[in-house]
C-alpha cells in the first residue's frame, strides 16, 4: 500500500507541476501575442499619421507655391486650398488614433505636431487672405515666415517619428513606454 500511495502521490505532483508548467506557458504566449498585438496597432496608427502628415504637407507646398506669382491664380488657389482642407481633416482623424493607441509620449509628440502645423496653416491663411484682397505688402516676410514655419514642423515631424520608433521597441530605442 506503501509503494502504490507513493505513486499516486508522485502522479499527483507530476501532474500538478505539468499543469502549473502549461498555465505558465499559457500565460506567457498570450501576454507574447497581445505586446505584438498592440505594437502592430500602434505602428498601423504611427505609419497612417505619418502618412496623412505626407500627402497633406504636399497639398500645403502645392497651396504656397500657387501664391508665389505676384498675381496668382485665384481659382487655383481655393482648389489647392480645398484639398489642402480634405487632407488636414485626414491628419486629425489619423491623429485620433494616435492618441487612443499611443503611450503618452507618442500623444505629445503628435499634440506638438499639430501646434507647428496650425502655426504654418495660419500664415498660409494669412497669404490666402492677402492674395484675395489683392495686398502684396506682405508677401516677402509671409513667404519667409511660412518657410521658418514649415521647418519647425519638419523637425516636430522628425521627433514624433522617433519618439513612434522607441515606442515600438526599435534597435536603439528605450524599453521605457512600450
Amino acid at each position: 500500500m506503501d509503494a502504490a500511495l507513493t505513486a499516486l502521490i508522485g502522479a499527483a505532483v507530476g501532474s500538478l507541476a505539468t499543469l502549473g508548467s502549461t498555465m505558465l506557458t499559457g500565460r506567457n504566449t498570450a501576454r507574447a501575442q497581445f505586446v505584438q498585438w498592440r505594437r502592430q496597432h500602434r505602428r498601423d496608427a504611427y505609419a497612417a499619421y505619418l502618412g496623412a502628415l505626407h500627402d497633406r504637407d504636399l497639398a500645403r507646398d502645392a497651396v504656397l507655391e500657387a501664391l508665389l506669382p505676384q498675381n496668382p491664380d485665384l481659382a487655383e488657389v481655393d482648389a489647392k486650398v480645398e484639398r489642402f482642407v480634405v487632407l488636414a481633416r485626414a491628419v486629425h482623424r489619423a491623429a485620433e488614433v494616435v492618441h487612443l493607441e499611443g503611450p503618452t509620449p507618442a500623444v505629445t509628440a503628435a499634440d506638438d505636431v499639430a501646434r507647428a502645423s496650425e502655426e504654418v496653416s495660419a500664415v498660409m491663411r494669412r497669404m490666402v487672405e492677402r492674395a484675395r484682397a489683392g495686398d502684396t505688402s506682405g508677401k516677402a516676410a509671409d513667404t519667409a515666415l511660412a518657410a521658418e514655419r514649415e521647418h519647425d514642423l519638419y523637425q516636430a515631424v522628425k521627433a514624433f517619428r522617433t519618439t513612434a520608433a522607441t515606442a515600438l521597441g526599435h534597435p536603439g530605442t528605450s524599453v521605457r513606454d512600450r
